[in-house]
């Protein structure tokens, strides 16, 4: 829907900065004893605009982590920032974690908690107000915080869908 033309397909020139948000060690039981195996969800972004995020699966945690940000260089998006917050507000689920966001003036930093904080600062978003609610899973948070930015437009957006000039959005 609102994501689908979001997606960026080149990433060879982007700086991508990435940040871990959660390790998770998988103990599987055989009758040979305890195998264990980790899980890393990484968030990687350029810090203006671009953003993405990847899962990786391994038996140690360093290669789980390098496979979360190969995985997260695939799941680019790019989204709308303005002056350096969201241009409105926006609420979205994903699973039992609800996120809500919404712009904040300038100097107001980044109020968000746990996975969401990850996510806005590696988009380059840095004043914004959000809350999380339902469940604090990392995954969930992060798949909700996506969903939520993917459904961010800019008036520009909405004038070229509508079809309209940038001031008839403004009902000026």
């Amino acid at each position: 829907m609102a994501g689908s033309n979001k997606r960026i397909r080149n990433n060879n020139d982007l700086e991508l900065k990435d940040r871990l948000v959660a390790i998770n060690r998988v103990t599987k039981v055989t009758k040979g004893g305890r195998t264990f195996s980790f899980s890393a969800i990484v968030v990687v972004g350029n810090e203006n605009g671009v953003v993405g995020w990847g899962l990786g699966k391994a038996g140690e945690v360093t290669t789980a982590i390098a496979k979360g940000i190969e995985a997260a260089k695939k799941n680019l998006v790019k989204v709308p920032i303005i002056n350096g917050t969201i241009p409105h507000e926006q609420l979205a689920r994903y699973g039992g974690a609800s996120v809500f966001m919404k712009p904040a003036s300038h100097g107001t930093g980044v109020k968000a908690g746990g996975a969401m904080r990850f996510v806005l600062e590696s988009a380059g978003i840095t004043d914004v107000l959000a809350k999380s609610k339902g469940s604090s899973n990392p995954h969930n948070l992060v798949k909700a915080t996506f969903k939520a930015l993917l459904e961010l437009r800019d008036a520009r957006t909405i004038a070229e869908l509508r079809g309209v000039t940038l001031e008839k959005v403004f009902n000026k």
